[in-house]
């Protein structure tokens, strides 16, 4: 797992990329931090790593990220820590779209392409 606050290089990704079935690297971002962990099997495991540096759960999301891919396809909102009925989030995805754009936001400032 690496935690990430500065950049990445998509090189890097697609590396890690390989490593996973389905040519994807797992991520949780902290949208609050503005950071992010990646690179293991399960969201769950990285979500520990931000929770133990200090994030809220309330912050961190879990998404996939496709190197190899472009677009829309790029990032998928999915991920078994999403589901957050007290959030109003009751599905593996991301329901809230200003919770999307964020990520968004992030993972374009922090992946150099």
């Amino acid at each position: 797992m690496k935690f990430v606050d500065k950049t990445i290089s998509i090189e890097e990704l697609k590396d890690l990329s390989q490593r996973m079935f389905g040519g994807l690297v797992k991520v949780v971002v902290d949208i609050k931090k503005e950071t992010m962990v990646i690179d293991s099997a399960m969201h769950a495991d990285e979500e520990k790593i931000l929770l133990d540096r200090g994030s809220h759960q309330d912050d961190l999301w879990g998404i996939n990220l496709y190197p190899e891919l472009t677009g829309d396809d790029f990032i998928e909102f999915d991920s078994m820590i999403n589901l957050r009925p007290r959030l109003n989030n009751f599905s593996r995805g991301i329901e809230d779209e200003k919770i999307r754009d964020k990520i968004i936001e992030i993972v374009n400032r922090l992946i150099i392409r």
